[in-house]
């Protein structure tokens, strides 16, 4: 790690701010880049209360020379419009950490990075946007990512912090398990539930059938998925406090357009390349993204 790391955080939203408010805590306090100024950013997790001091930069005509170190944060819908920063903070030695849902972060990134080495990453934790502007962390923090040699900055940034890192060597895995979990929690979309709704044993049996169908298409993928991934999963949506939501329902309640496709499209889509039948999917995709994109 150089001797003094440089990074940014694009996308302070609930993910975004729990990482900035980590990087803080362990001296490394990021540039925020956003969408709207603010001065600072505030998390709230355990009892304990963490300023990230700003401002929230909003031109990325403001940087002046690229970082060591990018956490993006915005959503895959929002990729095209984190691209001005992206040119201005990367260069080929800098390294982008990926903090999206999906299995497709690197394709999507390295296009707009300026030749920066892109992570992928699994994030762990539930963190939620309170009425007065901060984060609620509902969860311990904690990262998956793959074990490369260009992780290791990131492990370092955050070491000792409140957002604890995992390192895979078979991270494919962990991200296709990870997909499968977001996948079904976007049923909640279709119903404008929370994980209360997975307590009904009619829609415990919808989220098994469409589980199957997910796993088939990770083991085509090349995903070491385990015939009880289905029983973990279901388990931790029951799991959840009845009033704990998605991302993508949190979109969808306030009409904003829907991560449909990299958590949802990407089962048919791969499906349809390995031959699979996806008949949940073939229903569940088509609703996902009229609700996003209408029209209607």
């Amino acid at each position: 790690m150089p001797e003094k790391l440089t990074v940014a955080l694009i996308g302070p939203g609930a993910i975004g701010t729990t990482v900035a408010a980590a990087l803080h805590e362990v001296g490394h306090t990021p540039i925020i880049c956003g969408r709207s100024a603010k001065d600072n950013l505030e998390l709230k997790f355990e009892g304990q209360h963490i300023v990230v001091p700003g401002p929230v930069k909003t031109d990325p005509n403001e940087i002046t020379q690229p970082v060591d170190l990018v956490f993006v944060a915005v959503k895959t819908t929002q990729v095209d419009a984190a691209a001005p920063w992206l040119k201005a903070l990367c260069n080929e030695n800098t390294v982008v950490c990926a903090l999206q849902n999906g299995v497709e972060q690197k394709e999507s990134l390295s296009p707009l990075s300026s030749g920066a080495s892109v992570l992928p990453s699994v994030v762990w934790f539930p963190a939620q946007k309170e009425p007065d502007g901060s984060v609620w962390l509902r969860q311990k923090a904690r990262l998956t990512l793959p074990d490369t040699p260009h992780t290791q900055i990131i492990a370092d940034a955050l070491k000792d912090s409140l957002c604890s890192v995992d390192l895979s060597t078979d991270f494919a895995t962990i991200a296709w398990r990870k997909l499968l979990q977001n996948a079904v929690a976007g049923l909640m979309v279709l119903t404008t539930r929370r994980a209360g709704m997975f307590a009904r044993d009619d829609i415990t049996e919808l989220a098994y059938a469409y589980l199957d169908e997910c796993l088939k298409v990770a083991r085509a993928e090349g995903a070491k998925l385990t015939d009880g991934v289905p029983d973990e999963i279901v388990g931790v949506l029951k799991g959840y406090a009845p009033d704990i939501g998605t991302s993508i329902l949190v979109d969808r309640l306030a009409n904003q357009p829907l991560e449909w496709d990299i958590r949802n499209g990407v089962i048919q889509r791969r499906g349809r390349a390995h031959q699979i039948a996806t008949p949940i999917s073939d229903i569940v995709v088509p609703l996902l993204a009229a609700a996003s994109d209408g029209p209607g």
